[in-house]
């Protein structure tokens, strides 16, 4: 423990899942040029792929930053970056999306 460090707390989610789409949607509203990039394993048996694109679809948000958000699947788990496969295929991906987003094409 460091006193450079604050502990991580999960308290407003105390007996519940953890959702943070609402402030994501609050963002996006608040920043017209938000950008998301959403990088998910299909084989992640805590935060599934489904249960994901659930949260994005019920974001209460216009259709101009819905095409905002960019989402990928990879053949992994919760750490899709692992996999040498999936993670040349996700640094690839992530790149260009920077590359797209940051007007560096």
């Amino acid at each position: 423990m460091t006193d450079k460090v604050n502990p991580w707390s999960y308290k407003e989610f105390e007996g519940r899942a953890v959702d943070v789409a609402g402030k994501l949607a609050e963002a996006m509203i608040a920043n017209p040029h938000l950008a998301v990039f959403v990088a998910m394993g299909r084989y992640d048996g805590g935060v599934p792929v489904e249960a994901i694109t659930f949260s994005l679809d019920q974001m209460s948000i216009a259709a101009t930053a819905r095409a905002r958000i960019e989402t990928h699947t990879y053949p992994a788990g919760h750490m899709m970056h692992v996999p040498e496969p999936s993670r040349l295929v996700l640094s690839d991906d992530l790149a260009a999306f920077i590359r797209r987003t940051s007007g560096t094409r």
